[in-house]
């Protein structure tokens, strides 16, 4: 019974459309857009035998070879008949609607009609012709006719229809110059997508963040076009699928608007352009939350979106030419670009809208607009990174400059600061040695005396760990070569913590090995910094128990004697994680128990390097909570001469003779160092407060030696010196030894004195014995009268 009804449906329509010209592709004049028709039934939704049989619906003629419906919900039917007047079988290739289409279905009609699926909301693997276009794969029997219907429909997205049949041989050439084609426009999308955003990694310019962003959006919305995206993401349809148009279209419009806003720097030159440019960002979150809200409004975003795209080229232009107006500079491959993309787009969306024909150049306008675009756009990015380099260079030399200064700053405040401080504690432990060294001081004042002397050595010592810390970042702390007894300054730094151990009830010992050599050569400020700031450590971070000092020497007979030092304590010790950073710069900041024992963590550091320059090693035994044990070598020259007699004459006994001029500002140094010359027979002293009162002095009075400060009101320490140096004065005084007596212990100070001229030099606090041993070598060295 279904045959028959199937044989007299088919008879009645061949019948029904037995006036309607035949399409036949060997012989017929025209195409088959004019031998086909169609009919719109709005949303009403037949099946083929509904429309086989409806007699009522009026047909139209298609009005062009790519006949444009615009945007869309409506459903339509075509219908035409081809003919093959041949001898033999025909196969052909039916092209038709865009890729992007919902649904196209091809009914052949014979007593059984035969049903083709596609479209991008049917199953991918239900078409004929496995491709992402919508493509028929049909065969007319020799002598023969076919009529045929197609079934179109959309969800409000443009429909276009062209009608098109290939012979075999020309639909793989056609395709194949298709794929060509696509293959150099996406390989120029991702290749410049890819570069931009490693761009924006490396220069971190949210310009190529969003150029970068906006080409890959390009390429998608092109791919979902083009029915890539559904053959190979989506091939059963679905919900996205029918909306990846819709998003990648509103991205790309998004990120197109970003990157023009920061290449054009729109906020910066135009400021009331700003408030455009949210207007479409807001009109394309409201688009595209309309996507996602119901079939309604989807169909109105199609529409929408355009219309934005359209607002957004129009606004871009707005701001080029606005720029060019204002005589701002525009990049010229990027006002290229902008009117290719233009160009492209505007075709496009024109073709949407329907204001014009669809044709090869309307439907692919996009791509050739964004291909010359994105190449045009590329060059005006290189000039960017041109001029971002430019400005890098440019930031560069002035963050060096500005460096350069800041170091320059940073030396100076260390020189002012080496010598506020160190003029001060000079005073004090000028005084009190001499308070010392007086043979009536009673036990309990003695004592007071002691205190304010270790109070001062450690004041002093944390002034030399900041100053040599600035060294050491400099990589400028160089050791000095001098002559010296370990002895002296070992027992003297030992019997400073031995009297704050006592204070602490701690057993504090000090032994030595009876070897050890009495004269050395080497430096020894930082011989004693590197004991004082281990003992330091060690006194300060015990609090009950012991604290042990141990020496041992070794001489080679290489005349270098080794010196081997054990510090040991039982005070809170250090766990492994602490252990590992011991060395590490303001390392006492990080430990919980800072407040408890105070410190700024530099001694260690600092010692460290010190030894290394040494060419000796640290090491560092502890465990938490039972103490630490230091190991330090440490090796250094001896020195096994005779002292020549005349030196010994020299240290002994000075001329009567011998006038020795004091240039120094502050009063309490001037009674320090009248102090400390006082205490040698035989000495006269003048003192002045500046350079200037020195020259004056020089001219009416003969001397011997000048003590010179280098930091002094009206006239510096340098400035005299140098003109003393000149000549100016007179051959004599050009001569007369100049010993420099500073509180700036810097390396720079030190290397600039002795460049100006000066014979010696040594820094405040100034000690008794350092300083008749500095007078005595220039006694040798000129052949001051000595007696």
């Amino acid at each position: 019974m279904k045959r028959i009804l199937l044989l007299i449906t088919y008879l009645l329509a061949c019948n029904l459309y037995a006036q309607q010209p035949a399409f036949d592709p060997e012989s017929s004049t025209g195409q088959l857009f004019q031998y086909s028709e169609y009919v719109d039934v709005d949303k009403t939704i037949y099946t083929i035998d509904a429309i086989l049989n409806n007699e009522q619906l009026a047909y139209k003629k298609l009005e062009s070879a790519n006949h444009d419906f615009g945007f869309t919900s409506d459903n339509y039917w075509i219908r035409f008949i081809l003919k093959n007047s041949s001898n033999t079988d025909k196969t052909y290739y039916f092209q038709t609607g865009r890729p992007i289409t919902d649904v196209i279905n091809l009914y052949e009609i014979k007593p059984e009609i035969i049903k083709y699926e596609n479209g991008d909301q049917n199953a991918f693997s239900s078409r004929n012709v496995q491709h992402r276009q919508i493509i028929f794969k049909l065969t007319l029997k020799a002598h023969s006719e076919q009529l045929y219907f197609m079934e179109i429909s959309s969800d409000g997205e443009a429909i276009n229809l062209p009608l098109t049949l290939y012979d075999e041989t020309s639909f793989f050439i056609t395709n194949y110059k298709q794929q060509f084609f696509l293959g150099l426009f996406y390989g120029v999308l991702l290749l410049a997508g890819f570069i931009y955003l490693f761009f924006y990694n490396s220069l971190k310019n949210k310009t190529f963040l969003y150029y970068g962003i906006y080409v890959f959006s390009i390429a998608l919305m092109q791919a979902a076009l083009d029915g890539f995206i559904y053959q190979y993401i989506f091939p059963n349809g679905g919900f996205f699928n029918s909306r990846m148009v819709l998003i990648t279209a509103i991205s790309s419009n998004f990120f197109l608007l970003k990157y023009c806003e920061y290449f054009l720097k729109a906020a910066l030159n135009l400021s009331h352009f700003k408030k455009l440019y949210n207007a479409i960002y807001i009109s394309l979150a409201v688009v595209l939350l309309m996507v996602f809200i119901n079939t309604k409004t989807l169909e109105i975003a199609y529409v929408l979106s355009n219309i934005n795209g359209l607002f957004s080229l129009i606004l871009i232009l707005a701001t080029v030419f606005t720029m060019w107006h204002k005589r701002i500079s525009v990049d010229t491959f990027f006002s290229l670009g902008i009117m290719f993309l233009v160009l492209g787009l505007l075709g496009f969306i024109m073709n949407n809208l329907g204001f014009l024909p669809s044709n090869f150049y309307t439907l692919n306008s996009a791509k050739f607009g964004s291909g010359i675009e994105v190449i045009l756009l590329s060059l005006s990015m290189t000039n960017l990174i041109k001029k971002l380099r430019k400005e890098n260079e440019k930031s560069q030399a002035l963050a060096l400059k500005k460096s350069e200064e800041i170091s320059e700053l940073k030396t100076y405040f260390m020189s002012n600061i080496s010598h506020e401080l160190r003029t001060p504690i000079n005073a004090i432990m000028g005084m009190v040695e001499s308070a010392l060294s007086d043979s009536n001081l009673n036990e309990e004042n003695n004592e007071k005396y002691q205190i304010i002397k270790n109070a001062s050595t450690s004041l002093l010592s944390h002034v030399n760990d900041v100053l040599d810390f600035e060294l050491i970042e400099k990589n400028e702390l160089q050791l000095n070569e001098e002559e010296f007894n370990p002895l002296i300054i070992l027992k003297e730094i030992s019997n400073n913590w031995k009297l704050e151990a006592e204070k602490k009830k701690l057993d504090y010992s000090f032994r030595m090995d009876s070897e050890v050599p009495t004269k050395v050569s080497g430096d020894p400020d930082r011989f004693a910094q590197i004991i004082n700031n281990v003992l330091t450590n060690a006194v300060k971070f015990t609090t009950e128990g012991h604290v042990h000092f141990k020496l041992k020497c070794l001489t080679q007979s290489n005349g270098i004697s080794r010196f081997y030092f054990q510090i040991s304590d039982s005070g809170i010790g250090m766990d492994k994680e602490n252990k590992e950073h011991i060395f590490d710069s303001f390392n006492q900041m990080r430990l919980n128990n800072k407040r408890q024992f105070g410190g700024i963590g530099l001694g260690l550091t600092i010692s460290k390097h010190l030894i290394n320059l040494f060419n000796g090693n640290l090491q560092v035994e502890s465990i938490a909570g039972k103490g630490t044990e230091v190991y330090i070598e440490i090796p250094l020259k001896s020195i096994v001469d005779e002292i020549p007699a005349e030196k010994i004459k020299a240290i002994t006994t000075i001329n009567p003779a011998l006038n020795i001029l004091v240039v120094e500002d502050n009063k309490l140094n001037q009674l320090v160092i009248k102090k400390l010359l006082s205490s040698f027979p035989n000495v006269k002293i003048t003192l002045v407060e500046n350079g200037k009162e020195a020259l004056t002095s020089l001219k009416n009075i003969t001397y011997n030696l000048i003590l010179m400060d280098l930091q002094m009101p009206i006239m510096d320490g340098y400035e005299a010196t140098a003109i003393i140096r000149s000549g100016n004065l007179g051959e004599i005084i050009s001569n007369i030894p100049i010993i420099a007596v500073t509180a700036d212990a810097t390396v720079e100070t030190k290397q600039r004195a002795l460049r100006l001229g000066m014979n010696d030099y040594i820094t405040k606090p100034v000690k008794r014995d350092l300083l008749f041993e500095k007078i005595s070598a220039c006694i040798l060295t000129h052949n001051l009268n000595v007696a």
